[in-house]
Order: structure tokens, then sequence, then C-alpha cells
């Protein structure tokens, strides 16, 4: 017989892992519209590509010959498995099993995916549906006892930010240690209606004196305008195509490069709105994203933070093939002004393309910091300052294209100006101090007051510096560098991007993103 009885001791345990918290609690997972976990690392990973590793950890009965009763399984399961044919470490929470409350965890497991995916320098993506790190106060009186809080791991959850991408999908309600989790990654997404996310959940804030459904206190819509995670869905399985397309940007560790996707766009395209997009009146607002489409390779932008800090749009695309970091100015939201959301956006994202060798492209059109008592009291200067140090540590190439408004200290920040200046201007541009219609205000107050008829002095001084306005009087000066036909934009980025692709080094860098 040799070892056969401790072989089908082995399949029947592994039997009872995969029922989970069993048939009632994996219908109940159903019924509220929700995938199991196994469920959801199998519609996340190539098909048949997953290795569980830990599936025996759990708790057992025993009877009194010490045979094996019942065995629950702990409510994480983890392992690796593939995405399009690369490694990644996937580790979820299994709500069928004490509503995937850390008191009926082996928390040892949640730790060796953080690590074991550090060490082997692959991708983590965490599938999250549990509370926090304590779990119930119920084990007050199952341990007679109670502790000084700590975060098992944390330190490998923090060290995976500087090393290998992370991703965290919140797939049901999320609190405590778990939201700690969500935020902790480089890209976050949750699931419209059945997803929440909080410090604290609605029975909690209650005891606080706030009466307030999941939805009110915790609903993606919340945190995506927050800025807490970057996305939200409709469905579990458009998390995980998101998941997908976003690992395909990025290296599988910082000691790769990000890998080039076969071309299939051409990269000398000119696409003639270009020509239009901008509109003569500097009055009248224009939309970005057409922009971003046109001059990227077709269908390769994939935007991240959309609903948060929409003065400036954020995503990783293509050119020729090679994934870049995107920045533009969205003249839709305060003209394409740095607010206090959008500085800390920025200094995410730049920080992100640091992180993982990513060039960046810059779409400007900035009239600088949004001015005024909101923006004061929201300290956008203190944000907006370490956008722009976020911009200047940055040593990843750089390319701009200033499209229009380009004023003041944030419009300075549109790349770190001691670097070679790889920049095109269009004949859009339009740029200084501050922007004519107000800085003629601020130089010719005392000769305003002083007039007998103030808007025909305005309008006088107004046609006398249009004159000197003219970007080809800047290029006249060499302080821009070109001035092109917006229609050579794509072929002058895709240009960028293969001179770019070399002079990527792999290894970590001096600094690395934080949550």
């Amino acid at each position: 017989m040799g070892w056969q009885a401790a072989i089908e001791e082995l399949r029947e345990r592994e039997r009872q892992a995969q029922q989970m918290g069993g048939p009632d609690k994996v219908r109940r997972q159903h019924d509220n519209g929700k995938l199991t976990v196994r469920e959801r690392i199998d519609a996340l990973l190539d098909k048949g590509s997953f290795h569980e590793v830990g599936a025996l950890a759990g708790k057992a009965e025993y009877d009194e010959d010490g045979r094996l009763l019942q065995f629950r399984p702990a409510n994480f399961v983890m392992g690796r498995g593939r995405i399009d044919g690369r490694r990644v470490m996937v580790g979820g929470d299994d709500f069928t099993v004490r509503g995937g409350a850390a008191d009926a965890a082996i928390w040892e497991k949640q730790v060796m995916a953080e690590q074991f995916a550090n060490e082997y320098r692959m991708p983590i993506v965490r599938l999250v549906d549990g509370t926090g790190g304590g779990g119930s106060v119920k084990s007050l009186e199952t341990d007679g006892k109670t502790y000084v809080p700590r975060n098992p791991g944390w330190d490998w959850v923090v060290a995976n930010m500087g090393k290998v991408p992370v991703v965290a999908l919140g797939l049901g309600s999320v609190a405590g240690l778990g939201a700690a989790r969500m935020a902790t990654s480089h890209y976050a997404v949750m699931v419209q209606e059945t997803s929440h996310m909080f410090i604290a959940g609605p029975p909690v804030v209650a005891r606080a004196g706030e009466t307030l459904t999941k939805e009110e206190l915790g609903g993606s819509g919340i945190h995506v305008k927050a800025g807490a995670v970057d996305d939200h869905v409709k469905t579990e399985v458009e998390a995980f195509e998101k998941a997908r397309k976003f690992l395909s940007y990025l290296p599988s560790s910082v000691y790769d490069l990000p890998p080039r996707a076969e071309p299939q766009d051409d990269p000398g395209r000119r696409e003639e709105m270009l020509l239009d997009a901008v509109p003569q009146d500097r009055r009248k607002v224009y939309k970005m994203r057409p922009i971003l489409e046109a001059v990227l390779d077709s269908g390769s932008f994939f935007e991240i933070g959309r609903h948060f800090g929409k003065s400036v749009i954020t995503g990783l695309a293509r050119l020729d093939g090679w994934p870049v970091a995107v920045l533009a100015s969205d003249p839709y939201h305060y003209g394409g002004g740095w607010t206090a959301s959008s500085a800390q956006k920025i200094t995410r994202f730049v920080d992100l393309a640091e992180t993982f060798h990513l060039p960046v492209v810059h779409l400007v059109d900035c009239p600088g910091f949004l001015i005024g008592l909101e923006s004061e009291e929201a300290a956008t200067i203190r944000h907006g300052a370490r956008a722009l140090a976020a911009v200047y540590q940055a040593k990843v190439p750089w390319c701009s294209i200033l499209i229009r408004k380009v004023f003041g200290v944030a419009g300075a920040g549109h790349m770190n100006h001691t670097r070679v200046h790889y920049r095109y201007a269009w004949p859009s541009g339009d740029w200084g101090s501050l922007p004519l219609e107000g800085g003629i205000e601020a130089a010719y107050r005392a000769d305003l007051d002083a007039a007998e008829d103030r808007d025909a002095l305005r309008a006088e001084i107004e046609t006398r510096l249009n004159k000197v306005r003219s970007p080809f009087r800047t290029a006249e000066a060499f302080l821009v560098e070109e001035i092109i036909d917006p229609r050579e934009t794509r072929p002058l980025l895709c240009e960028f991007a293969n001179m770019a692709a070399p002079l990527r080094t792999a290894g970590p860098t001096s600094f690395h993103m934080r949550p």
C-alpha cells in the first residue's frame, strides 16, 4: 500500500477545501451577485494556470481516534498563475468563510503571497472581499485576551510598491485592513453597487453618530471622486479585464523593462482633425481625449483616475508599440489648471512612471494653479510643490507637447527645465508668467484706474501686447525649440518612443511610488 492512504487523505482534504464555506454560503454569495474566490481566480488567470499554495491550511475537527471529521479551509486562497502567459501572484479573500474576517484567516498565507511576489519578482493581484485586520470582537471571548494592533507582513506590502506591479480589486464590502490593502496598490478598482470600502463600516460609524447605508458611506462613486481608488466598473468580469490591461503596460518587476507590443498602427499617421482641434478663440474650450486618440497608437490609451483631479488626464498608452505614461491637461475642468487633487494625481502618476521605467508624454494646456480662497484652503501650493518635486526627480525620458496655455509655476512644471528640452509647441501656444487676460489688470492697474475710459484703455493695451504674444516671437529667441504642424505630432512622438526605448534602465529607482 505504501503511502496510498495518506494520498487519499490528501485528496479528501483538498476536496473539502474546494467546498469553501459550504453549499449554502456559496449560494448566498451567488445570490448577492458575486463570484466565489475560486471562480474569480479562474476568471482572472489564463485557463488552467493556477497553482494553489496552502490549500490544506484551515481548521479541522477529529474524532477520538484522530480521524478527520470536518475541515474548514482558511478564508484566503493564494497561489501563482499566468496572465497573458506571464507569471503573477494572486491572493483572494473567501467571503463564504466567516465573511472574509481575519479571525477566520491564517494570516501567514496573506503575508506569503506578498513576500513570494516580492522575492520572485512577479506582479500581485489582490482580490479583496473581507473585513479588517482584527476580525470580530467575538474573538475576545474565544481567545480570552486582546492584543496591541499590528499589521503582519506590511513591510512586504510597502516594499512591493517599489518592486512589482500591485493591483487591488475591491469585490465586496472591504473595511479596515482590507481598505488599506486596496489603497496600497498601483491600481485599484471597485465594482459598482456590490463593492463598498470603509475605514469602518456602517454599524461602527452609527455608534459615532452617523447613520448611513453601505452605499452612502463607502460606495465606489465616493472613492473614485476622492482618489482612494482609480476606477470603478459594473461587473467583476470588467474588473478582471481592467487588471489584465493595466499589467500589460508594465514589466513584471523593476528589474525588467516594460514590454513592447507588436506595432499595429502606422507611426507616420497624420490626423487632419488635429489642425482644427484647438479653437482660435482662446476663451473656447476643446476636448483633449480625441487628441490623445489621434496621436497615440489606436485604441491603446488606458485612462487611470478619470473621476479624480479632473483637470489632469493620466493613463498608459503605446507609441509604435512602446508603453508610455501619458499626462494631459483637460481644459473642460478649471481650464486645465492644477488643483490640490490634480497635483496629488500628478505626483502619484509620475512616481508610477519612474518606478516602472515608463517614458512620459505630456500634452500641456495649463493656465497655472487654481486660484481663490478654496484653493488656498486646500493647500494647493503644498500639493503642487510635491507634484513639481516628482517631475524634477523623475529620470525617465520625457517629451512635452505645448498645445495652448503654459503659465506660471504650474505651467513651468510641464517638464524639468534642467534636462534637455525635448518638447514641441503647436501654433496655438500661449505662455508667460500670467495669462494676458488677467495679467493686464495686475500689471496696469494704476493706469486703468486713472483712465477716463477704463475699457478702452484695456482694449488698447491688450491689442498692443497681442502683437508680441505670437509663439513665433518666442521661437525667434529660441525660448521654444520647435513649433510644429499639429498633424506631425504622432510621427514625432513615435520617434521619441523609439529614441527613449534604449535609454530605459532596469532596476530599482532612487525613489518609488507610495500610496
